[in-house]
């Protein structure tokens, strides 16, 4: 299986904290969706190592010689484990640094959806994930899409985009700098503010990923209200309440979001697999884990 240490060093360039353009409201779609993509149909049995197979090989990884990882969500054992359960819901499979190429409209009002955590055309995070990589290589291919993406900021319109942009977001992806630009808006406009908040509220590990995952598909708008709902049921640990009670009451904030939303309606990245964390008192998300999304299943052993 592939160690986690290889794939962390580009990821951990972490930029200064961003919310959320201020134009979108609470109620509406406030970041990139997940992803539903078709989950493989069956799994492979299980091979040597006694983990599930599947038919892409990515269901089942090895996270390091330690079950005991301590620290929080930055650490970098803990952050690959995010980014593959996030991985896990948005492309159906654990290996996210294949993601950087992924491209497609979703048909969630959001316009394209491309990345490692599903940047959108439509609610200009893609675009600052172009400015940035534009700033280290001028003279990109994807340059020359911005002021179309400027535009397009609260459409899901394709318009001066197609019938080239997909094919060049793809290109773009060999690039080691546009990787990088991936990972450093990731940190800027969605990992670091969760990580940030998470703490303020008094919440470990579990908890901290809870906060990013929800960042990434509703972005801070839904976050702060996500907050606010659950503080109403329980407080957080940092106001004297009890962590895990927080954390029930946020997952059901958050579930209840979800269904009003007709793109992410299906709830199974919170209900198998978040609360099933929960329901272990797993609070600094340990491995081995075991969860299911859209029914397929994975797991992340030592």
């Amino acid at each position: 299986m592939l160690g986690v240490a290889a794939f962390m060093v580009a990821s951990l360039a972490l930029a200064s904290l961003a919310v959320r353009a201020p134009e979108q409201g609470d109620d509406e779609p406030a970041g990139p969706t997940a992803v539903n993509a078709s989950p493989a149909i069956g799994h492979a049995p299980a091979d040597d190592s006694g983990l599930p197979a599947s038919p892409d090989g990515r269901r089942a990884v090895r996270v390091g010689p330690n079950q005991k990882l301590r620290g929080d969500l930055s650490d970098p054992q803990k952050k690959d484990i995010a980014m593959r359960l996030v991985s896990s819901a948005e492309n159906s499979t654990l290996d996210w640094t294949a993601q950087y190429a992924y491209i497609e409209d979703i048909q969630d009002g959001r316009g394209y959806t491309a990345g490692i955590v599903g940047f959108c055309s439509g609610t200009g995070d893609m675009r600052a994930v172009i400015e940035r990589y534009t700033t280290a290589v001028p003279g990109n291919k994807l340059a020359t899409y911005l002021p179309a993406l400027k535009r397009l900021n609260g459409s899901a319109a394709h318009t001066g985009l197609d019938p080239n942009f997909t094919a060049d977001w793809k290109a773009a992806a060999a690039d080691p700098a546009f990787r990088a630009a991936q990972d450093a808006e990731r940190d800027r406009i969605y990992f670091n503010p969760a990580l940030s908040q998470a703490k303020q509220d008094g919440l470990r590990v579990l908890g901290q990923f809870a906060y990013y995952d929800a960042i990434v598909m509703h972005g801070a708008n839904g976050l702060a209200k996500l907050r606010r709902t659950a503080a109403e049921t329980a407080p957080p640990p940092a106001r004297g309440g009890d962590e895990a009670a927080y954390l029930e009451a946020f997952m059901n904030a958050r579930v209840a979001m979800m269904q009003r939303e007709e793109a992410h309606d299906d709830g199974s990245r919170v209900e198998d697999a978040q609360r099933v964390f929960l329901a272990a008192r797993n609070f600094d998300l340990d491995p081995p884990l075991r969860w299911r999304v859209y029914g397929d299943s994975y797991e992340i052993s030592v």
